[in-house]
């Protein structure tokens, strides 16, 4: 390879050549392609200083400080300058000679022309050669692949799939009737998104790439839908704010996720009014390794807190959320704190050494069936007991504000686990009318994507290791939204909170379990043949559906779209000073037990031990066939 000095003297003198072409060219042509006799003075006199003064243009332009390979707009620009300065240079001489010395007006057009075609030209030319040289016999090889959508994303993309052995752009699809019959980077936009099956059938493609990093989950949902029916495999690209400097590069795609299919459409808080509740502010924040208390954590820190306190049970999880602080945010003070929400004692240790002036509560047991039999009283002690351990040091210490991660299981419970979950709503509302220093809210909201336990890992498990996906019921309902969305409408509704407040979260519509498992073995490049879908029946206190609202609740509107207040029932009046006895007084009550306490405190709790009596879901999800 030639030295870069040597590479830049031969660019330069290639200019000079031009300038020279360009001169002696603009007589030729003037004169249709026979010497000038008459002008030759002409000719060797203005040539020197045409050539000093398109030094000095190129010079000043820095055109010696791109690579022609990379040859491109900002090139051209810079060949513009160089070439409008000779141009100017060639004007200004020709008013100051003698009249008899004088060159012809056409040259003042002729000159600049072939000065332009030569330089730009040049260096288009030498591009070409060179990605042909280096990418030419790419073109022919690789995977057929489609691409979806056919605007800026996509043309950066095709440039970038030109040079990859692996893939071979063969069309693109695009709901905008005005791109159909063209061509991107001499590629057919064949017709819209409802034709993939049609198209990718005629070129034999078995790869479709979402072009579109912006796209709505609905055109996600459209498009994969079309892909997996057609045996295809879908790829996306990266969110817009990924992309680097609007380049798109192979290694960016990945495979479309269910993740893709359920998500919804981004989230926006007010950030001012968040910022104004936890910056410069020590945060607390229970079960803080978990999903929730992790995202929690995760989003937080984007507002400046002075401080942010960790407590967690488990010491994996509070070692792997003290290595993300470390690694990603070193500049955000931290308090790693292993500690139990039952114990009295250590929270009010930490909240008498921290003094946190905002909790949020996440730390919880909330897997249903591992509650429901032989785990009934640990599920009261930690939920409800360990709420009431952090709120009385919250309301104790003056914290500003405490914050309920609560769950849509607490509405009409049937299990022990959403019935507890009712009650530590009821702690906090009762809290909240003893009128302390501390405002007492709660967040509620169903399934998160990808949560420790949840749905998706299980099925993604089962499915490598080749099935059987088990599904509890065929009919069997949930709400999902992703973990970042959940965490960044808890920190929203914690700033808008006056106390006692329980927010529900805007799930969407609800997505039936077994549309979720064919999509994922689909997605996997498997079909039911392969991969079977096994029924086992509803487990111990499983609903075939979750409500967001009690029966005898009403919401009312927030200034958030995605957020609504609940209007619960009133708490009767002696009720923690009840709750705290029966709490104390208990010792490993049996379930049964748990269940008739439980069916006390929370009237609207249907216990539902078995699957023998599932009755039908109510028409208004019953009729909903999942998302997917």
């Amino acid at each position: 390879m030639l030295p870069i000095a040597f590479r830049s003297l031969l660019v330069f003198l290639f200019d000079l050549f031009a300038a020279f072409v360009a001169w002696v060219g603009g007589f030729l042509l003037r004169f249709n392609f026979e010497w000038p006799v008459g002008y030759v003075n002409q000719i060797l006199f203005g040539l020197p200083l045409l050539l000093v003064v398109h030094t000095v243009a190129c010079r000043w332009a820095g055109l010696y400080r791109g690579m022609w390979v990379f040859a491109s707009l900002p090139d051209l620009k810079r060949v513009l300058k160089a070439v409008a300065v000779s141009a100017l240079a060639l004007l200004i001489v020709a008013q100051l000679v003698p009249p008899n010395f004088s060159v012809p007006r056409s040259l003042f057009l002729l000159y600049p022309l072939l000065l332009l075609l030569f330089m730009g030209g040049g260096r288009a030319a030498w591009r070409m050669w060179k990605e042909h040289r280096l990418y030419g016999g790419l073109i022919a090889q690789g995977k057929p692949v489609v691409l979806v959508g056919a605007g800026s994303r996509a043309a950066s993309l095709v440039r970038e799939l030109e040079r990859s052995p692996d893939w071979k752009v063969v069309a693109l699809v695009d709901d905008n009737r005005n791109k159909w019959g063209r061509e991107l980077g001499g590629h057919p936009v064949v017709g819209s998104l409802d034709s993939l099956p049609t198209v990718l059938e005629e070129f034999k493609a078995r790869h479709i790439i979402l072009a579109m990093p912006s796209a709505a989950p609905e055109v996600r949902r459209r498009v994969t839908q079309l892909a997996v029916h057609s045996g295809a495999q879908v790829f996306v690209l990266p969110e817009v704010d990924d992309l680097m400097s609007g380049r798109v590069a192979i290694s960016q795609m990945r495979p479309v996720e269910i993740e893709d299919l359920l998500g919804r459409d981004p989230v926006h808080i007010d950030t001012a009014h968040v910022s104004t509740m936890l910056n410069g502010r020590t945060v607390l924040v229970t079960g803080a390794g978990g999903s929730i208390g992790s995202e929690l954590c995760h989003q937080l820190v984007r507002f400046a807190p002075s401080q942010v306190v960790l407590v967690e049970t488990s010491e994996f999880a509070l070692y792997v959320i003290e290595q993300w602080f470390t690694q990603h945010r070193p500049d955000i003070r931290i308090v790693a704190l292993a500690g139990d929400v039952k114990d009295a004692h250590r929270m009010d240790e930490i909240f008498t050494l921290y003094r946190p002036q905002v909790v949020f509560h996440a730390a919880a047991y909330k897997h249903v069936p591992l509650m429901e039999v032989g785990n009934a009283w640990q599920a009261v002690r930690n939920n409800v007991g360990g709420t009431l351990v952090v709120a009385r040091c919250a309301q104790k210490y003056e914290a500003e504000r405490f914050v309920l991660i609560s769950t849509d299981k607490a509405v009409n419970p049937t299990n022990v686990m959403g019935a507890t979950k009712r009650l530590a709503e009821m702690v906090c509302e009762a809290f909240h009318v003893c009128k302390g220093p501390t405002r007492f809210g709660m967040v509620r909201f169903g399934n998160v994507l990808g949560s420790t336990g949840s749905v998706i890992p299980k099925f993604q498990e089962q499915i490598q290791r080749g099935g059987p996906v088990t599904v509890t019921h065929p009919d069997i309902t949930r709400y999902f939204m992703s973990i970042p969305e959940a965490a960044q409408l808890v920190l929203q509704a914690a700033s808008m909170g006056q106390g006692g407040e329980v927010y529900v979260l805007d799930m969407g519509y609800p997505v039936k379990i077994v549309d979720l498992a064919r999509n994922m073995i689909r997605l996997s490049g498997y079909d039911e043949e392969q991969i079977r879908i096994e029924f086992t029946g509803l487990r111990p206190g499983e609903k075939l559906y979750e409500e967001l609202l009690a029966d005898c609740e009403q919401t009312g509107p927030t200034p958030h779209t995605k957020l609504r207040i609940a209007r619960s029932r009133e708490v009767p009046p002696d009720f923690l000073l009840e709750l705290t006895t029966w709490l104390d007084n208990e010792s490993g009550a049996s379930d049964e037990a748990v269940r008739t306490g439980l069916l006390r405190w929370v009237p609207e709790y249907t216990p539902r031990i078995a699957d023998a009596a599932i009755q039908d879901a109510p028409a208004k999800t019953a009729h909903v066939a999942g998302v997917l």
